[in-house]
């Protein structure tokens, strides 16, 4: 059954969900914030700056109209970046349909609060939307191998196992392979917090430190972030998954992952400002860092890799310094809980 879909967002991930949308014969409306930006995309509909050489499907409606971009939507995805998600619900709290299931991309945590993006979206929003409503799309998911349809995999998790599967059944084609899972809870949390491992993998990219040392970071990384993932309620399994090591793996080796470059280029040295005021897309992993670090206290869970990260981040410490401060720790038995 075709779908009517409102994409919120006009960036990478939401230019490759429109392709997989449209590629299954669904209608698309793609909603920007920018009036600009919208109007630039409408020239030729490439996203000549974040995906060069990828266009928008030309039967997808582009609108910077926050009631208009709403108009028959059957289901809302939301691909704005987590630090922005606020000011964007805010904005268009009036015009959302009650009623109609929101499916949240975004990949990250609310520095101020605390919360995930299906939280985010649940607080602004209120008695409008339910769980049973919200829904989370993760995995490992290079907008740029996605948009070249190259195969790839992801989950779509729910409360409502309805809504999973129908969500499953919107996305899924030839090249592009979708899952259920019950666990809402854990495909967020895993999509947000393999972003900070990312960029500790970037600095040991930056640092030539070698295969065996990024090895080591990716699986010690997955079990601090299962670690805190269990005990904000996530179920530990999701972390073994797809949304999980899938994307643990994909984020850490890919030389378009952005938070990974972000770390490398630290890791040679330069300064993180420099590096964020010269990107032309968000490296969640950032903020991320900052609100895993405060969930790792709140929850009173040991995630040295976070701290080392955010300390290299936030704290200037040196980069070989906090290596070795790894490498160093009091020797223990290898744990994996």
């Amino acid at each position: 059954m075709a779908e009517k879909v409102t994409i919120l967002g006009d960036g990478a991930m939401a230019t490759v969900c429109s392709i997989l949308l449209t590629q299954g014969g669904h209608a698309v409306t793609m909603w920007g914030a920018f009036e600009e930006s919208i109007e630039r995309l409408m020239q030729d509909r490439e996203q000549r700056r974040l995906l060069p050489g990828v266009r928008v499907p030309p039967n997808v409606h582009l609108t910077a109209n926050d009631g208009e971009c709403f108009d028959g939507a059957t289901l809302i995805l939301s691909a704005v970046p987590s630090q922005y998600m606020r000011g964007v619900y805010e904005r268009l709290a009036p015009h959302v349909p009650k009623g109609v299931p929101i499916i949240s991309v975004a990949k990250g945590i609310e520095t101020h609060t605390l919360l995930r993006p299906t939280q985010i979206i649940a607080d602004v929003l209120g008695s409008k939307h339910c769980d049973c409503e919200l829904g989370v799309l993760s995995g490992p998911n290079i907008a740029a191998e996605i948009a070249r349809y190259l195969p790839a995999t992801a989950v779509v998790a729910s409360a409502d196992d309805e809504l999973a599967r129908r969500v499953q059944a919107m996305f899924s084609t030839q090249w592009f392979r979708v899952y259920t899972n019950p666990d809402a809870i854990g495909v967020e949390l895993a999509g947000a917090t393999k972003n900070v491992i990312a960029i500790a993998a970037g600095i040991l990219d930056g640092l030539a430190a070698g295969n065996n040392a990024k090895a080591a970071l990716v699986t010690r990384g997955l079990v601090e972030i299962t670690r805190l993932g269990v005990a904000m309620g996530a179920h530990e399994e999701t972390f073994h998954g797809l949304a999980g090591v899938g994307d643990l793996i994909t984020t850490c080796v890919s030389p378009e992952g952005r938070n990974r470059t972000v770390g490398e280029q630290i890791g040679k040295g330069r300064a993180l400002a420099d590096i964020l005021q010269k990107m032309d897309s968000v490296a969640e992993g950032v903020p991320t860092t900052q609100a895993v670090y405060q969930l790792a206290r709140r929850f009173n869970v040991d995630m040295p890799i976070t701290d080392a990260v955010y300390a290299v981040l936030f704290e200037g410490k040196d980069v070989l310094h906090a290596l070795t401060d790894l490498m160093t720790r009091d020797p223990k038995p290898e744990r994996t809980d």
